[in-house]
């Protein structure tokens, strides 16, 4: 699929199927999609019980002096840890992110080298930040990658906080400011999540949309206006959902095949899934699907239920292989000393086929 977008990263939500990768793994300026990584950090430590939103933080002059979109705080006040977090969402504050990590961590730079470690251990592996703001630096980058990565846990980790990122406007200090992702006011299915733009990075954005019970996620960055990325957003959410689909192959516990069994009190062990086997497949690649399964048999008894022992390989045209872990579905006992007689004779006379 080709695409305007100088980056372009769109996954599955429920499979982790890539649908499109163009330089998605490139380290590039994310602008304001960084905040999503400051929102990371504060929701966190809500969930740990470590912060309430009714706590307040104070308004340095650097957080009320920063340039770019803002919330409007001032300067000697507190604010409500909630609006800080609805001025980050919905207006793309600096101002916001800045008094946020500011109140964590004492500064903004240490507020990035924590964002920098939490982000290890989440796996953004092409994620380096500088700052809580997304504000130009020649070493605050992120991979489109990285961001559905990131948009996912916050999805996934924080679903009590992620209303936020359908609010439309946000009315602070008597000013009232409209979200500025502009899926929000269309009919796409978009429910959140962040827009973005410098001069450096272009126009930008994450944006997670449900249709039909199944969840895209998408982020585009290098876009050359907003009427642009409006566009070109609709067009391949559009895309996504019309070429491609989901289907269930097995429900876990399933039995998928059958197990050789050596020298064991049953013949056969039936082969399980563990859980539900899903796959996201272009539609057109639907009749090209093919399942098998592997193991090296017959299986020596005595044979643990929920042992891996097989495994289920799911190929398709233009479709990324798929290994699925099959386990024993039964116990299964070694068979007595005479028992091994009789097979090993049975062997001798025959061979494995009888």
């Amino acid at each position: 699929m080709e695409t305007t977008a100088k980056q372009a990263w769109i996954v599955d939500f429920e499979t982790g199927t890539v649908l499109l990768d163009k330089d998605g793994t490139t380290p590039v300026p994310p602008a304001s999609l960084s905040k999503l990584m400051t929102l990371y950090m504060v929701f966190e430590r809500l969930k740990r019980g470590k912060l309430s939103l009714e706590d307040e933080f104070p308004v340095s002059r650097k957080a009320w002096r920063k340039g770019g979109s803002k919330m409007f705080v001032r300067v000697g006040r507190k604010v409500r840890l909630e609006d800080l977090v609805r001025g980050i969402v919905v207006s793309s504050g600096n101002d916001a992110s800045i008094v946020v990590a500011e109140g964590l961590s004492g500064s903004e730079a240490a507020f990035a080298d924590a964002m920098n470690r939490r982000a290890r251990e989440l796996g953004l592996t092409g994620s380096h930040f500088v700052n809580a703001t997304g504000w130009p630096d020649a070493g605050h980058v992120m991979t489109p990658r990285d961001v559905a990565v990131l948009s996912r846990r916050l999805i996934e980790d924080f679903p009590e906080y992620y209303p936020y990122f359908a609010e439309k406007s946000f009315r602070y200090n008597r000013i009232k400011q409209p979200n500025r992702n502009p899926l929000l006011y269309r009919d796409t299915g978009v429910d959140g999540l962040k827009t973005g733009y410098t001069r450096a990075s272009g126009y930008g954005l994450a944006a997670s949309a449900a249709r039909n019970g199944r969840r895209v996620a998408m982020v585009l960055t290098g876009l050359a206006s907003a009427r642009e990325r409006t566009s070109e957003a609709r067009r391949l959410l559009d895309w996504a959902y019309g070429s491609f689909r989901n289907y269930t192959l097995f429900e876990a516990g399933a039995a998928v095949e059958t197990a050789d069994v050596w020298l064991g009190g049953e013949d056969t062990v039936p082969l399980v899934v563990e859980r539900d086997v899903r796959i996201t497949l272009p539609r057109a690649a639907r009749p090209g699907l093919k399942v098998k399964v592997v193991y090296q048999g017959p299986v020596p008894a005595p044979i643990i239920r929920g042992t891996r022992i097989a495994s289920l390989v799911v190929t398709a045209p233009e479709f990324e292989t798929v290994e699925v872990p099959l386990v024993a579905g039964a116990d299964i006992a070694r068979v007595g000393v005479f028992g091994r007689i009789g097979a090993a004779i049975t062997y001798m006379l025959w061979g494995p086929e009888r």
